[in-house]
């Protein structure tokens, strides 16, 4: 299949994106929910932010305080025994998650060509309540009608969530509450009802039995889902065979509706595929990739906060023509060509 990357490739990074306070640094700009509005390429970026640190005996924690509605920084000293601090993103305390060393939040870049975006100065969504105290991560965007539905992983030390607000003019927004209750990611709403019902990929994390895959429901109203059904598993020895999950919102073909997801091996490299689904139903899956139609081959894919990551955040398309924003490297975004026929033509 062939692949054209822009040649400004990463389109975004951490250094194009000003840190909403002085004494933060920006580490990631990276998995933005992507749409067009009003002339305009729209980027919702998720911003990694975390607090300067020149004191290599402490571990800076950066926590939203919702009873002071401000964020705080928590201060631990790197030998506590208590916690392990091995992970750079995360610290844990007795084998569970704790704290993350960053926080997220939403912020919009634009563009005319797709090409040169430039980055709002301030946030679009920033961590407000006791659901997203730790951040506001990995958004996605569906347009139906006149509104923009943004959906996003909430989180907080109750787990992670996926939580919606909605929009029509990115200025004013109106929010909706936590839509699929943790452990649960990778939410992708379809942009239209099929038989008179709204549906959505989700992709929850069993803790017990079962397995990170990708899961589908329904809803009247976009806001209450139900009838929840698995839809896509793991591949045992395959390129998908650790973890999978949506990525861009699904797009309506003559075949089906076309979803481009992530899939990661066992030792967490995350490449691209396809699978059709049924347009009348789609808990039916057509076909799927055999093999990654994208995988992580460049020093911006294989190099970065945590490497070997490219991860389909939106896809915008014009006849032939996929354009597809993606995440490398958990660090930044960047853009694909792909021939719509060729990644139908892939599918088995």
């Amino acid at each position: 299949m062939k692949i054209y990357r822009y040649e400004e490739n990463p389109v975004i990074t951490p250094k194009d994106v000003r840190p909403h306070r002085e004494d933060f640094e920006v580490i990631g700009a990276f998995n933005a929910g992507i749409t067009e509005y009003d002339g305009e390429i729209i980027m919702l970026l998720r911003v990694a932010e975390r607090p300067i640190n020149k004191n290599p005996n402490l571990v800076k924690v950066p926590i939203y305080n919702i009873e002071q509605g401000s964020l705080e920084i928590m201060e631990l000293n790197a030998d506590n025994k208590d916690y392990d601090f091995t992970d750079p993103r995360s610290i844990l305390k007795h084998n569970k998650y704790k704290y993350l060393t960053s926080i997220s939040y939403l912020r919009i870049a634009r563009s005319k060509d797709g090409r040169n975006f430039t980055v709002d100065n301030d946030p679009f969504l920033y961590p407000s309540n006791e659901l997203d105290m730790f951040g506001v991560e990995d958004p996605r965007i569906t347009k139906i009608g006149d509104t923009y539905y943004i959906y996003f992983s909430a989180v907080s030390s109750m787990g992670v969530g996926e939580s919606l607000v909605s929009t029509k003019d990115w200025i004013q927004i109106e929010r909706h509450g936590m839509i699929f209750a943790p452990e649960n990611k990778d939410v992708l709403i379809f942009p239209e009802r099929i038989n008179g019902k709204y549906y959505a990929l989700h992709r929850p994390v069993p803790k017990s039995f079962g397995a990170p895959e990708i899961w589908i429901a329904e809803s009247g109203n976009l806001l209450y889902w139900g009838n929840h059904k698995p839809l896509l598993g793991l591949r045992e020895g395959q390129w998908d065979d650790g973890r999978i999950g949506g990525g861009a919102v699904p797009i309506k073909t003559d075949k089906g509706w076309l979803e481009l997801y992530h899939g990661a091996s066992k030792d967490n490299r995350y490449c691209m595929g396809a699978v059709l689904l049924d347009l009348q139903d789609p808990t039916k899956v057509i076909a799927r990739s055999r093999q990654p139609f994208l995988e992580p081959e460049t020093d911006y894919e294989t190099k970065g906060f945590f490497g070997d990551v490219v991860f389909s955040c939106g896809a915008l398309v014009e006849g032939d023509v996929v354009r597809m924003y993606y995440g490398v490297a958990d660090t930044s975004m960047a853009c694909a060509e792909l021939s719509l026929q060729e990644i139908l033509d892939s599918l088995v």
